[in-house]
């Protein structure tokens, strides 16, 4: 439901700025919002005049009373505002000036205290305060509006993040907070699984067809068909590539071993097949690959894929097999690294390319989530399930009865890795499929547990620093890992929008 609410008008002026300047000669007369398709974001124009010289705007959305989450702040730049289609026309003779700005990470069902700050080139800023009403959003899945919080947050509690999106096969990507507030739903997709998170917005790609979508935080939906002939859909993650985003997608017999890096827009900037390169690799080197890479078959099952720049490579993850990093442009297979009680390790061609971990801890065993820290460690959710798609009496390797974060220091060179450290919550969780764990600033970490209890819940984890628990909340599992199969942080808290 929309809702037009006219303000009472508040004008702030000058700053730093002369009484001479153009900025301090600017007022804003009149401020009106309208509430957005949900309770989530909302739509404000500012009449005035003197905004032909704004450079910037930003919003912020204060927390609850008792949050221990931080404020939504946001900063657009004026060509940031432009290209979205907002501040149109400014400065053009008639007034007022109107200018029409986005606001979101609103509390649904709440009166919203919201500061909208106008910066204008010579320095000199206006800010304008309002509170925006929001009627109470229904959660159709009836799954995130009512966590079970099993550790609040404290408000002394350090983190480095406040804001998360929870990927959902349930519908849109879902905003929280670290209280279990929703704090934003879209529209426009019935599943999000595969998604990445952009400037101010989603990139998703359809788990039914070959279509790229755009979900803006401020509400705007667009799609692109995938420029790739005979893609049928996306699967699992979608990552920060090279020059684009790299997304695992199902063609022909291959199943869940492609990964192509395209452009928002659908464009395929480059490919790689893994069975193709595992094949060629094994024949080059006297092994027989036909009984290994299986078209037709969930040999290899892709779940994430992790850009390298320090050596301009890809780091893929298999789930039934390995962790395979390649050279980004030539595909050549640099390390693999996994368990080696599992079915790929009895070829020569492959045990040869065998990282070998040294000092004791856990390989990497039907990991998910791959990803480079802030210190250069290799990162992985350690599910800790062996595989499953094995030719009869083959071996599957080793499976465990609880998960780890694991973080590992892999030297390409010697084809060896340290187990830097783990995080096992006191063996006390086993999510054996699915899953995520990424890094925050200030080196916390957001951990999914997509299938806690058996596959009853999904578990919400933050950790600080020093791997601390800062909040545990979780969700009942509709089925699967649908509920919240990788969630990751997003910097809601300070979110800077240029272009």
């Amino acid at each position: 439901m929309s809702l037009l609410v006219v303000v009472v008008s508040l004008s702030a002026c000058g700053g730093r700025g002369s009484s001479s300047s153009q900025a301090a000669a600017s007022h804003i007369y009149s401020t009106f919002f309208t509430v957005g398709s949900t309770p989530f974001t909302a739509v404000i124009q500012i009449q005035g005049d003197g905004f032909e010289n704004l450079a910037g705007y930003s919003f912020t959305v204060q927390p609850k009373a008792g949050s221990a989450s931080a404020a939504v702040r946001v900063t657009y730049s004026m060509e940031s505002l432009k290209t979205r289609g907002y501040a149109q026309n400014l400065g053009g003779g008639a007034r007022p000036d109107v200018l029409t700005v986005p606001v979101y990470g609103l509390y649904s069902g709440y009166s919203n205290q919201v500061l909208l700050n106008l910066v204008y080139w010579d320095g000199t800023s206006q800010s304008v305060s309002l509170a925006i009403s929001t009627p109470t959003y229904t959660d159709r899945t009836g799954l995130y509006a009512t966590p079970i919080i099993i550790k609040r947050r404290s408000p002394n509690a350090a983190l480095g993040f406040s804001f998360f999106v929870i990927k959902s096969a349930l519908g849109s990507p879902v905003v929280v907070d670290t209280d279990g507030e929703i704090r934003w739903v879209g529209s426009g997709v019935s599943n999000s699984i595969s998604t990445f998170v952009v400037s101010d917005g989603f990139i998703v790609g359809d788990a039914g067809a070959p279509i790229v979508h755009y979900l803006g935080l401020d509400g705007t939906v667009r799609q692109s068909p995938l420029q790739f002939p005979g893609v049928t859909s996306f699967h699992h993650n979608v990552d920060l590539g090279k020059q684009g985003y790299i997304a695992e997608v199902i063609t022909g017999p291959n199943v869940e071993s492609i990964a192509s890096e395209i452009t928002s827009e659908g464009r395929v900037l480059k490919t790689w097949d893994l069975g193709s390169i595992l094949s060629t690799y094994m024949q080059a080197n006297g092994d027989d690959p036909s009984t290994f890479v299986r078209p037709g078959v969930d040999w290899f099952h892709m779940n994430a894929v992790a850009y390298d720049p320090s050596d301009d490579s890809l780091i893929v993850s298999s789930r039934e097999n390995f962790l395979i990093k390649l050279d980004y442009k030539t595909g050549d297979i640099k390390w693999i690294f996994g368990d080696p009680t599992k079915y790929w390790y009895t070829f020569p061609s492959l045990r040869a390319k065998a990282v070998i971990l040294q000092g004791g801890g856990l390989y990497p065993i039907g990991q998910h989530a791959v990803s480079i820290t802030s210190e250069g460690f290799l990162m992985v959710f350690n599910d800790g399930l062996g595989s499953g798609n094995q030719p009869v009496g083959e071996p599957a390797g080793q499976s465990l009865t609880y998960s780890t974060v694991s973080a590992y220091s892999v030297d390409s060179n010697t084809l060896t890795a340290r187990d830097v450290w783990d995080f096992d919550y006191g063996q006390s969780i086993y999510s054996r499929v699915c899953s995520s764990a990424y890094e925050a600033p200030s080196k916390s970490y957001l951990i999914d547990y997509a299938v806690a209890d058996n596959m009853t819940a999904a578990r919400l984890v933050g950790l600080d620093s020093s791997h601390n628990v800062v909040f545990d909340f979780q969700y009942p599992n509709a089925s699967g890992c649908n509920t919240s199969w990788n969630a990751v942080p997003i910097p809601l808290d300070d979110m800077q929008v240029m272009q």
